[in-house]
């Protein structure tokens, strides 16, 4: 019997249950998870180590960010090599033990998949270079100068032109992200036709299925100025699903910025064979200011959240499948961007987890999130890696913009904040390596970190197990119906869940003050509570700074 897709009638309507829809998925940043050779990297070795910890933290699969051969122009997301690995990460034995070490586990292995563009090393790009007449020209997208500059008005979205010029052959390229990503062209079958058999390669290899990343860009019109949502995006979706994925019981996750409920539709019905969910952003750029860039910050507005959440939550239906999550590489600490990672740094860090996790979808837990990591802060533009906040200093800088200014909107946005390596114990380095690490380590390391979260059964990394096994035993957590509580206080977030009869209420405060909550019902029974409380009186009671809590009806 196939205990992945199990059929359950009575419970969901002849549905067929997948296994990532009761999956919570680990996301690992390879650079900074573990190092095992103390050259200040995080490596497949390190992760491998450190399985069992995986392992008793409960989660399904491992979402890997690249691990493929790369220069690090972008840190591993441009690849120059789709079938070997990274040096500094191990070899390809070092991968297929990590798949097989996971599966034992019972974890899949998720590939970071990046198809929209190469590394400008990747060998397809090396021979488009050599002429307009080599046979991998057409792997790319080329145009001729207009008026003698660029094609059109396209940008990078690591700033600047997306067109860079080509001396040697006089066309330029097109890169939506670093010149040293030139985009390839999708609408050439050879190039559909070697993603889909490099994808066919991972599959053979036993992986869990692939995170695809900006793939909403593939579908791209550069002449009309069209990136994302392009007219052929869903054509190409599904003829990769059906030349590889679709015969495979794996888990498919899109990360695409510009969907709206109903394009998330179109991605995740199965009546269209495409992906099983997709990453949207919504909620993400609430605290950025209308029309602008990520950097230009404004304060957090809880009602347009709740608005935001919960019109994913229901608007989906049974033709879509949403995936959770706060954090990822690209993202900073939730508890440092919205919650409060100093005085209520433990009960803030556990809030965001039980609002998301008791919520519809498949939950997904960025590295250090079940710790309670923090941003790190920096004061000087030395101190970054990331090429993105570094090529938008400068930018800014140009344009005038008062170097401190930019520095507070890197300190409140910028990627390294996700990147910093994880914090395992109290130790020099915080045990991510014996050797000089990559990025600096946050300070914090010696009081939030992996040993002090085990040693103590009421710590973050307790509460995440506690809410994993919550969503294995409960169908209602899986399957229940979403309903927004519209009539409490600003700052608190509640929803009922309700499923066959039963119903449970979630409910948080978002801020550091107290607020009076009630509603017209029996509480059964606590499910958790980052207060500890043991009992709750729904029809009246008043939220603690950062309170949340889930209880049976």
């Amino acid at each position: 019997m196939n205990t992945n897709n199990i059929n359950l009638h009575e419970h969901t309507h002849e549905r067929e249950v997948k296994w990532w829809q009761t999956a919570v998925v680990y996301q690992i940043y390879p650079r900074s998870f573990q190092d095992s050779d103390g050259d200040g990297i995080g490596d497949l070795r390190g992760i491998i180590n450190r399985i069992d910890y995986l392992k008793m933290l409960g989660i399904t699969a491992i979402w890997l960010s690249p691990v493929y051969k790369s220069p690090n122009d972008d840190n591993g997301y441009d690849i120059s090599d789709y079938q070997d690995i990274m040096d500094e990460f191990g070899t390809m034995a070092d991968m297929d033990e990590l798949i097989a070490k996971a599966n034992e586990a019972g974890i899949k292995i998720i590939m970071d998949l990046v198809v929209n563009h190469t590394s400008d090393e990747h060998k397809w790009f090396v021979e488009a270079r050599k002429g307009r007449d080599n046979p991998y020209r057409d792997y790319y997208i080329w145009r001729d100068p207009v008026n003698g500059g660029v094609p059109n008005e396209l940008g990078s979205i690591f700033s600047g032109p997306a067109w860079e010029w080509d001396e040697a052959s006089g066309q330029y390229y097109l890169h939506l992200f670093s010149k040293r990503q030139p985009d390839l062209n999708w609408e050439n079958p050879n190039v559909r036709q070697e993603v889909y058999d490099m994808m066919n390669f991972w599959l053979d290899k036993g992986v869990g299925g692939f995170r695809m990343d900006v793939i909403d860009l593939i579908g791209k019109i550069p002449d009309q100025g069209i990136t994302g949502n392009g007219p052929k995006l869903h054509e190409y979706l599904q003829e990769m699903n059906q030349a590889t994925f679709g015969a495979h019981d794996v888990l498919t996750v899109g990360e695409t910025w510009g969907a709206t409920p109903d394009i998330a539709k179109l991605y995740s019905d199965p009546a269209r064979q495409e992906l099983s969910m997709v990453f949207q952003f919504e909620h993400v750029s609430l605290d950025q200011q209308e029309g602008k860039d990520k950097w230009d910050l404004k304060s957090l507005d809880i009602t347009e959240l709740k608005r935001v959440l919960s019109k994913w939550q229901t608007s989906l239906g049974e033709q879509g499948w949403n995936s959770l999550f706060w954090n990822n590489h690209d993202l900073p600490r939730i508890v440092s961007r919205w919650g409060n990672d100093k005085q209520y740094h433990e009960q803030s860090a556990k809030m965001f987890a039980i609002l998301l996790h008791m919520m519809k979808g498949t939950p997904y837990i960025y590295q250090g999130e079940e710790i309670g990591m923090t941003n790190y802060p920096i004061s000087c533009i030395d101190e970054v890696e990331d090429i993105e906040s570094i090529n938008m200093y400068h930018d800014r800088l140009s344009k005038g913009y008062a170097a401190d200014d930019i520095l507070a909107s890197i300190n409140a946005k910028g990627r390294d904040n996700a990147r910093t390596p994880m914090q395992w114990d109290d130790q020099e380095q915080a045990g991510f390596t014996t050797g000089t690490p990559w990025l600096h380590v946050n300070p914090n390391h010696t009081t939030i970190n992996v040993k002090q979260n085990l040693a103590n059964p009421d710590s973050i990394f307790h509460t995440y197990r506690r809410l994993i096994k919550l969503r294995q035993d409960h169908p209602i957590l899986v399957w229940g119906d979403y309903e927004l509580l519209e009539d409490t206080a600003k700052e608190v977030f509640a929803y009922y869940r309700h499923y066959e009869g039963e119903t449970w209420l979630v409910a948080a405060n978002m801020s550091e003050q107290e607020h009076d909550f009630s509603v017209d019902k029996d509480t059964a029974e606590v499910v958790i509570s980052n207060y500890n409380r043991t009992h709750v009186e729904v029809r009246q009671l008043t939220l603690k700074p950062y309170e949340a809590f889930a209880v049976k009806l």
